[in-house]
């Protein structure tokens, strides 16, 4: 629908809205942040005459020029990359609909009035779709930049692991775009490889718990990197809460971010001895009998076979007896009385079997040195007996 009045108002406008610009500069030089000097008044005023001759160029001709139509979005694009707030963006364009509605009714006579006033749906309308191009640009350089940003993470945390943190330029500016203070204490995660959109879950809801966080995608298994705080008292549990449905591997606390890489390998190392499918987080503190089986599985079925062979000469039923006290023991406190309670028999028995199974194996139990290499056996004992 051609509203012939705004048309001829229009035109009348593009011979002379420098005064239509001037006014609305006043006014978005005077909030924020244009007031701080972010974009300078020049720039303000030359994008608006683009913007104000893209607008009424639409009223006129009922279409925008070719030559104008990227304006918008490209404007948007640039107030992104200069840090305006969209809010700020939108509040300056807003007042473009208010200059030039003013602007027109300055140029009517009375009675082009009420045809005008039919028209404003018009000029809204072409006010809106300048709006919709700085918003579509505005959003786009956004997600560009945030891109960029990801992407320059990725890169300097690859770095941090190649360099396995010992140079200190490398670790600085690893520090500075990561958001980590390197001299802060940090732990190290890593997931299984069906676990990272879990770990993802995690990551997010530790950042709104305020920990600092950075998660690195890899085909093996996605790593979390987590600055730990100096408050509340206990921050890995924390981390731990987190990681509850997550299956994978955490490292111990590591001082300084030199040290990350060295506690990426320790949870990896832990998700490696958490067998096929781990059911939540795993601490290298509590694996580190699984993880030494893991590290070298050739020379710990050689151990297995070496320590528990022996007892293959005797009866399953007998074998298997030993076996249980044997371990029962090993989980225990060491008291051969509290063995004997938890397997509701005599000490004495007990006694019996510990000596029954030295002269199998030839290895004591009782003795830390024999019951470290029996307790390491016992780990790897289900996949050395092949069944």
């Amino acid at each position: 629908m051609t509203n012939d009045v705004l048309v001829r108002l229009a035109r009348r406008c593009l011979e002379s809205y420098e005064d239509l610009i001037d006014d609305w500069a006043e006014q978005v030089m005077a909030m924020e942040p244009y007031a701080r000097g972010l974009v300078s008044r020049e720039e303000v005023l030359e994008g608006a005459r683009v913007g104000f001759e893209l607008i009424l160029r639409h009223l006129a001709e009922g279409r925008v020029p070719p030559e104008l139509r990227p304006h918008s979005e490209r404007l948007g694009e640039r107030r992104a990359g200069q840090g305006v707030p969209l809010e700020s963006l939108l509040a300056a364009a807003r007042l473009d609909a208010r200059a030039l509605w003013l602007g027109l009714v300055r140029l009517a006579a009375p009675e082009d009035l009420p045809p005008l006033l039919e028209g404003a749906i018009l000029v809204w309308e072409a006010v809106e779709q300048h709006n919709t191009g700085l918003m579509t640009g505005y959003q786009r350089a956004v997600l560009e930049m945030g891109r960029q940003r990801e992407d320059e993470r990725r890169t300097w945390f690859a770095r941090l692991l190649d360099n396995d943190g010992r140079n200190p330029d490398v670790v600085r500016d690893a520090g500075r775009v990561l958001g980590f203070d390197v001299t802060a204490s940090f732990v190290a995660v890593v997931a299984s490889p069906a676990a990272g959109a879990a770990l993802r879950v995690a990551a997010s809801g530790m950042s709104g718990l305020g920990l600092r966080t950075h998660r690195h995608e890899s085909p093996s298994g996605d790593m979390l990197v987590v600055q730990l705080p100096h408050r509340p008292p206990d921050p890995e549990r924390l981390v731990l809460e987190a990681l509850a449905r997550v299956a994978c591997g955490v490292s111990p606390r590591v001082a300084g971010l030199a040290r990350v890489p060295h506690a990426v390998r320790l949870a990896a190392a832990a998700i490696r001895a958490g067998g096929a499918a781990p059911a939540g987080p795993m601490r290298l503190e509590d694996r580190w009998l699984e993880v030494f089986v893991a590290h070298s599985p050739e020379l710990a079925a050689e151990l297995a076979e070496r320590v528990l062979g022996p007892l293959e000469s005797i009866g399953a039923v007998e074998r298997e007896r030993l076996l249980e006290t044997v371990r029962v023991h090993l989980a225990g406190n060491g008291s051969i009385a509290d063995t004997a309670a938890a397997l509701y028999c005599h000490r004495n028995t007990v006694q019996h079997r510990f000596a029954r199974f030295r002269e199998l194996t030839g290895r004591d139990v009782r003795v830390p040195g024999d019951a470290a290499v029996v307790a390491l056996a016992l780990r790897v004992r289900p996949a050395s007996e092949g069944g």
